[in-house]
């Protein structure tokens, strides 16, 4: 899996002289939270969401709401945009991409060819790899096991749910090297659950949980 196949081509993008009411204009128009920023079409920063937030004046101020639009009127892009940009190109594997968001806590990425900006990945964008990666729009029988940390242990259990009629969907590993083993989390469908959880029960592999994966209602507080 690659940024390419992920990213947002052609994003809405704004120039250093674009003013600070007419950048909040787009992202709304637009429902997007980041803008990349070409001047004479190269890429000089970026503006996000935040950014435009945290340069609005107090609630608290002592300005009179003409002076506050006079203020922002006046505000640049330059001005508050960030450079230089952290950027990837279309071919970088999406779990590096992840990765750099994390390690530098930015929430996208501009993806270039070369000088040319072609597109956009957002944490929005990493979210939705995620919920394919773990299965999230299947429904089916979810385990997760703790297994040693060597060479066959995955193989032994994905023949057995081949056995068992099983179609295996998503499967993930988390190493835990404080235990030497790791956990994983296969959600299978079509499989004879009774003869599956036999075979689990008596194998000796650790059980973590075991559950029939259906949509998860979240609940609404306030």
């Amino acid at each position: 899996m690659f940024v390419h196949t992920f990213m947002t081509q052609k994003p809405t993008t704004v120039s250093p002289d674009t003013s600070f009411p007419q950048a909040v204009t787009i992202l709304r128009k637009n429902k997007i939270r980041h803008l990349p920023v070409l001047d004479d079409g190269y890429l000089v920063g970026i503006v996000v969401e935040k950014d435009l937030l945290s340069n609005q004046p107090s609630q608290a101020t002592t300005l009179s709401v003409y002076e506050i639009y006079s203020l922002l009127e006046n505000l640049r892009i330059r001005q508050i945009m960030t450079h230089p940009v952290i950027t990837v190109e279309g071919d970088c594997p999406i779990e590096e991409a992840a990765r750099i968001m994390v390690e530098n806590q930015i929430s996208c990425l501009p993806v270039m060819d070369g000088t040319t900006l072609v597109g956009i990945i957002t944490e929005t964008d990493i979210f939705k790899v995620l919920v394919a990666v773990l299965g999230g729009q299947e429904r089916g029988f979810r385990m997760t096991l703790r297994l040693p940390d060597k060479v066959g242990e995955l193989a032994a259990i994905s023949s057995q749910i081949a056995e068992a009629g099983g179609n295996i969907v998503a499967v993930t590993t988390l190493h835990s090297p404080e235990i030497k083993k790791r956990e994983v989390m296969i959600k299978e469908v079509g499989a004879n659950s009774d003869s599956l959880l036999n075979y689990i029960s008596n194998c000796g592999v650790e059980v973590v949980d075991l559950r029939t994966s259906e949509k998860y209602q979240p609940k609404l507080f306030g």
